[in-house]
């Protein structure tokens, strides 16, 4: 599957931003597995990719098995990726320096 192969993609990119200790790359990294996830949702949800209409009536939902299973890969690796001890530990420091 294309969602399976695309989120563990970007997930060696985060392992390889990692084994550099570049935050911002891992940080980059673990937010296109986000938006992925939340793409996927998207259109999970509402095969237009928009929950409104005109006059900002929400659209009725519906459920997309294969793009719910597409978020699924994507939600999977996003979320090693936030909790990973060496992003978060990075991620500190870099507010701490940063703001």
């Amino acid at each position: 599957m294309t969602a399976r192969k695309s989120a563990n993609a970007v997930y060696r990119l985060f392992l390889a931003y990692k084994a550099k200790g570049d935050f911002v790359g891992m940080d980059m990294a673990r937010k296109f597995l986000q938006m992925g996830y939340t793409r996927a949702r998207r259109y999970a949800n509402h095969p237009s990719g928009r929950k409104y209409g005109p006059g900002r009536k929400r659209l009725p939902r519906s459920e997309d098995a294969a793009k719910a299973q597409a978020a699924a890969f994507f939600h999977a690796k996003w979320k090693k990726a936030r909790e990973d001890a060496v992003y978060l530990r990075l991620r500190k420091r870099h507010r701490e320096v940063y703001g």
